[in-house]
C-alpha cells in the first residue's frame, strides 16, 4: 500500500484526525487535495496567518480570509458547523497542543469524538510531532515519505523541458548520468530537489551527471542545521589507500548496491561493516574513501556530541541524528572508535545510571531494523571494549580485520606518500625502505616521510632515501610499544574477522 492510498484508507474508515509529520505542506496539501476530489469532498486549510480559507487559495488573495478564524479554537468552530463532506488541513498547529493551551486540547478531543459520526477529517500538518496525552488515543501519526526516485525522475523531467528552451543551457544526461544524480538526490525533499536542480543549471549552465557534488552541498546544509552530525567532504579515494585488497574487493563489489537496478535483481542494501584493528593502518582512510567510491555523503557519527545532561536527553540526541542520517539517505554513517564510544557500558547501570547503555540500546536497535539505506562503517581498536551484542551477525555486514601492513603493502603506501607529495617513486630505493619500516604501519610511515621532509628543506636539498631511512630509525612504531596487545587483537580476529589484506582460503575436500 503506497502513502496516498494508507491516507484515502484512514479517511474513508473516518479517522478523525490525521498528523502528518512532515515539512512539505504543498506536496501533502497536493495528496489530500486528490483524495478530496476522488471522494468528492471540499478541503479547507488553515494557518496562524491566514484563518480558514479554501485549500489553494493564493498568499495574496484576501477575499476568502476570515480574520477571527485564525483563533485556532474559532477554527474548530468551523469544523463542526460545517455540514458538507469536508477536510480540514491545520498547519502547524503544534504550539497550540501544550498544556498551556488546554483550551484547545479539549476542544479539539470534542471534535473528534464528532467526526467519527461525520464525512469530516482534520489533517494536521507539522515538521515536529507534539501530541497531549489526552489527545494520545483520537490522533492517528504518520511520516510522510521524502519523495521516491520515480517522483525525484520526473521533476527532472519537468525541469528539463522548462529549459530546453534556452539554447545557451547544455542538458547531457545519458542512463548512467541520471541514474547518479538522482540517487544523490534521494533524501531531499521535492523543493530542495527542485532548487538545487535549479542551481546546477544556473551556476553551470549545464547538467550533467557529474554533479552529485552540489547535491551533496545541499545535503550539507541540512546535517549543519542538525547540529549532531558532521558532514565530512573529502576528496580521498583508494588509489591512495595501500594494501587491504579483500576489503577493497568487497567495497567495490557494492559500489552500485543502492541503484535502481540492484534493487530489481533482488539484492538488499548492504547495512555495515566493523573495521578492527592496528591504530594508523587506514580504517578511518578506508571510511573516507568509501565515500568517493560509492559517490554518497560521509556522515561522523560522534558519540559525545549525544551525551546531554538531562535524563533522556542522550537517547533523544541518538534517535534525532538517526533521523537526520536517514532523511539524507542513501548516505555513510562513519562511527569513528565505537570501542571507545560505547565502552562502559555494561556497568553503566553503576557509573551514569545507565546512560551509556540506553544510548548503546537505541543504536544496536536501529542497526538490527533500520529499512533506510544508511550504510555504517564503525573503526574500533580495542577489543575488550566491544559489547558482544554489536559482533552479532545482522546488525552488520562483515567484521574486517585491519592489521600492520605487509612488505608489499608497505612499498605501496610508500609509493602512494612519495607521489602525493610531488616525489618520483622510482629515485627512491623502496626496497631498503621496507626493510627499514617493518612493523611500522601506515600513518607511521606517512609521518617519517614527512619528518624527512622536514629535515630535507631545513637542509636546504632534495629529499632522498637516507633522509627517508634516519627518520624510521629515529621512530619508535607502535607495535613495539603495545606488542602484547596486538597479539591479542591478531589472536582474537583469528577465526572470528575477515583479513582485510588475505583472503581466505578454501577448506579442502576433507575439511
Amino acid at each position: 500500500m503506497n502513502f496516498k492510498t494508507e491516507i484515502e484508507t484512514l479517511i474513508g474508515a473516518r479517522y478523525p484526525i490525521l498528523y502528518l509529520i512532515t515539512s512539505e505542506e504543498m506536496r501533502v496539501q497536493k495528496t489530500v487535495v486528490e483524495i478530496a476530489r476522488k471522494r468528492q469532498k471540499k478541503v479547507f486549510e488553515w494557518s496562524y496567518s491566514t484563518g480558514i480559507v479554501p485549500a489553494g487559495t493564493s498568499i495574496q488573495s484576501q477575499k476568502s480570509r476570515s480574520a477571527v478564524t485564525k483563533d485556532p479554537l474559532i477554527a474548530l468552530d468551523q469544523v463542526i458547523e460545517q455540514v458538507e463532506p469536508a477536510i480540514f488541513i491545520f498547519k502547524d498547529l503544534h504550539p497550540f497542543l501544550t498544556k498551556t493551551n488546554f483550551a484547545v486540547v479539549r476542544k479539539l478531543k470534542e471534535i473528534a469524538l464528532h467526526l467519527k459520526n461525520s464525512f469530516k477529517t482534520i489533517v494536521l500538518i507539522s515538521p515536529t510531532m507534539e501530541i497531549p496525552i489526552e489527545l494520545d488515543k483520537e490522533i492517528t501519526v504518520l511520516n510522510y515519505p521524502l519523495p521516491s526516485r520515480e517522483e525525484l525522475s520526473e521533476l527532472l523531467d519537468v525541469i528539463i523541458a522548462d529549459v530546453q528552451q534556452f539554447k545557451e543551457v547544455r542538458i547531457d544526461l545519458d542512463d548512467a548520468g541520471r541514474e547518479r544524480l538522482l540517487q544523490a538526490a534521494l533524501g531531499l525533499t521535492m523543493g530542495e530537489a527542485e532548487n538545487v536542480f535549479a542551481k546546477i543549471i544556473v551556476k553551470d549552465q549545464r547538467l550533467t551527471g557529474d554533479d552529485v557534488s552540489e547535491v551533496f552541498a545541499e545535503k550539507q546544509q541540512i546535517i549543519r542545521k542538525s547540529g549532531l552530525l558532521e558532514y565530512c567532504a573529502t576528496d580521498e579515494d583508494f588509489s591512495r589507500v595501500g594494501g587491504l585488497t579483500v576489503l577493497k574487493d568487497w567495497l567495490k563489489k557494492r559500489a552500485m548496491a543502492f541503484s535502481s537496478e540492484a534493487q530489481a535483481f533482488g539484492l538488499p542494501p548492504p547495512k555495515g561493516i566493523l573495521l578492527l584493528g592496528v591504530q594508523g593502518c587506514g580504517k578511518s582512510l578506508c571510511a573516507k574513501a568509501v565515500s568517493n567510491l560509492w559517490q554518497l555523503p560521509l556522515l561522523r557519527f560522534d558519540m559525545g556530541r549525544m551525551f546531554g545532561s538531562f535524563i533522556g536527553s542522550s537517547e533523544e540526541n541518538v534517535r534525532r541524528a538517526i533521523c537526520v542520517a536517514e532523511s539524507v539517505a542513501p548516505a555513510i554513517l562513519w562511527v569513528d572508535e565505537i570501542d571507545k564510544a560505547f565502552a562502559g557500558s555494561q556497568g553503566s547501570g553503576v557509573t551514569d545510571g545507565g546512560t551509556t547503555a540506553r544510548v548503546f540500546g537505541t543504536f544496536l536497535t536501529w542497526l538490527s531494523e533500520k529499512a533506510a539505506p544508511v550504510f555504517v562503517v564503525a573503526t574500533a581498536n580495542d577489543i575488550s571494549q566491544l559489547p558482544p551484542e554489536l559482533l552479532r551477525k545482522g546488525r552488520l555486514d562483515e567484521i574486517f580485520f585491519v592489521d600492520l601492513p605487509s612488505p608489499e603493502e608497505r612499498a605501496e603506501i610508500l609509493h602512494i606518500h612519495l607521489i602525493k607529495r610531488g616525489r618520483d617513486a622510482t629515485k627512491f630505493d623502496l626496497p631498503a625502505l621496507v626493510v627499514a619500516s617493518s612493523n611500522f604501519s601506515g600513518a607511521e610511515i606517512e609521518e617519517a616521510i614527512n619528518s624527512a621532509l622536514y629535515d630535507a628543506f631545513y637542509a636546504h636539498t632534495e629529499v632522498t632515501t637516507e633522509h627517508i631511512l634516519t627518520s624510521l630509525a629515529e621512530t619508535v612504531p607502535l607495535a613495539r610499544t603495545m606488542d602484547e596487545q596486538i597479539g591479542n587483537l591478531r589472536n582474537w580476529a583469528e577465526g572470528r574477522a575477515r583479513n582485510a589484506s588475505t583472503a581466505r582460503t578454501p577448506p579442502s575436500a576433507g575439511d
